[in-house]
């Protein structure tokens, strides 16, 4: 399939049932990736990750990043985050993945994985802040990545390779019966910049 085939083609649902999951390709050239993954690699706030399981604080050599258009508190893993207000860049990227999904997010959650070593195991965004059934938008800079699903049920799995430039979105039902990670791999040597557009609950 060439690039411009792609780019014209509608996303189809990867998911086979209970649950919509779109791969739109590419929707940054190669400029426009090396112009972002470089100013976010450089202007990010990263901080290690963290996280309480089983009562015990564990820290990930990943580095993530919240940003959002009001100071909005974000829940996970037994820890709660405070959103930095988005950058130039970060708005930008928004109104390119908001036309192209047709939706709208008021965040962002940035993941920075240094190599294949750094993954993210078996989990659901089903966190009580987030819209209910709202789109989570997955933009990827960077190194390729294998990227799986996981049906609750069934254990049936869905997996595709996560381009640099490319967009996921994730929505509906997906989260109620659908896990997804990103495993670890050996052959991926450089890093990889994830950022996750979300809809947060205004209270």
């Amino acid at each position: 399939m060439d690039l411009f085939t792609q780019f014209e083609r509608e996303p189809q649902n990867l998911l086979p049932e209970q649950g919509t999951v779109l791969y739109y390709g590419l929707v940054l050239d190669n400029e426009a990736c090396e112009h972002y993954y470089q100013k976010l690699w450089e202007t990010i706030q990263w901080k290690n990750d963290e996280a309480i399981i089983f009562g015990k604080r564990m820290v990930t050599k990943r580095k993530v990043a919240w940003y959002a258009s009001k100071a909005f508190e974000y829940s996970y893993s037994n820890t709660t985050k405070t959103a930095l207000p988005f950058t130039e860049d970060l708005l930008e990227l928004k109104k390119i993945v908001e036309k192209e999904t047709n939706e709208t997010y008021n965040s962002c959650l940035l993941n920075l994985y240094h190599d294949g070593s750094e993954g993210m195991a078996w989990h659901s965004d089903g966190e009580k802040d987030l819209k209910k059934h709202g789109a989570i938008a997955s933009l990827t800079l960077g190194a390729e990545r294998k990227f799986a699903f996981k049906h609750k049920n069934t254990k049936q799995v869905v997996s595709l390779v996560l381009q640099n430039g490319s967009l996921l979105v994730m929505k509906d039902e997906t989260q109620d019966f659908w896990l997804h990670r990103l495993p670890p791999t050996k052959k991926v040597t450089t890093p990889r910049i994830n950022l996750t557009f979300r809809s947060i609950v205004e209270k």
